[in-house]
């Protein structure tokens, strides 16, 4: 069963709890939306916490909705390098290094990320303002290890598509590659990396993905809420609200509509479970 629980006024967002699973969404909009923050979520379990992006703007969006600073921030995981969802790490990068530990005697950032997409991310998003800030004590410029404590998932074998996991500290989490970007692409081998996450065997968390069957397929039956993005066009590189419509009575009662655009009011979607919210606990009980 999941309960819905919004924060009271001026209520600040515990990151620990009694062992419940727990998402909240920081943001709930679309790349280019206004009216909502970017779509960037908290998982928490008991005394464990994982920041899911954190998109450009996300430093002010946590702060907004949930009470909680940058420096509150322990382990990081991102979905794929659109600014949305990634340019803010740096800044995250930044607080826990120069403030967070040295003093407030936390530890360094950990990130959740496999070897690939952390070649990626730091050569393409974050080595040009995190490599230029001071030497490291033999004189070299500063690298990834020095921002982050990397917690490195395992492949799945005998997987559908290719999947990766990690038991993070009492949280499972299958990091399945989605259909993405570029938006000409039909193959998944053909996409840049982007992931979708199954938390604890029965929550899905799409990210980024085209319509997808397949994924459909694989997740929604183990499933009890899912969590996917829309557009209200075709084609793109999201699922249109059109084709989320194709999916069965079922499943689309299970969906929570997530990155959506500013003009959501106008869309019908009483077909499904609803606009996925900012600022309240998704609790899983």
């Amino acid at each position: 069963m999941m309960r819905v629980v919004p924060l009271e006024n001026g209520e600040k967002l515990s990151l620990t709890n009694d062992g419940k699973l727990e998402l909240f969404f920081i943001g709930v909009g679309s790349g280019l939306a206004d009216e909502h923050f970017h779509t960037n979520v908290l998982i928490i379990k008991g005394d464990t916490h994982v920041m899911v992006d954190f998109g450009e703007g996300a430093s002010h969006a946590l702060k907004e909705t949930s009470g909680l600073t940058k420096f509150d921030i322990a382990t990081v995981l991102p979905t794929h390098s659109h600014d949305d969802h990634v340019g803010g790490i740096g800044t995250l990068a930044v607080a826990n290094r120069y403030v967070s530990t040295r003093f407030m005697k936390k530890p360094k950032l950990k990130m959740i990320i496999g070897e690939e997409f952390q070649r990626e991310l730091w050569t393409h998003t974050l080595q040009g303002s995190l490599e230029h800030n001071e030497m490291d004590p033999n004189g070299a410029k500063l690298q990834f290890s020095d921002y982050f404590e990397v917690i490195r998932p395992k492949w799945m074998q005998w997987t559908p598509r290719e999947t990766w996991e990690v038991d993070y500290e009492g949280v499972h989490l299958e990091m399945f590659r989605t259909i993405h970007i570029p938006e000409q692409s039909s193959r998944l081998e053909a996409h840049y990396i982007s992931y979708g996450l199954f938390i604890d065997g029965h929550v899905l968390y799409t990210g980024d993905t085209k319509f997808d069957p397949e994924l459909m397929m694989i997740y929604s039956a183990r499933s009890e809420a899912m969590f996917h993005d829309v557009q209200f066009f075709d084609k793109g590189v999201h699922a249109s609200l059109l084709e989320l419509r194709t999916l069965s009575p079922d499943i689309k009662r299970r969906i929570h509509l997530v990155h959506y655009a500013d003009n959501y009011i106008e869309q019908d979607v009483t077909e499904f479970a609803g606009w996925t919210q900012q600022g309240v606990r998704y609790i899983f009980e």
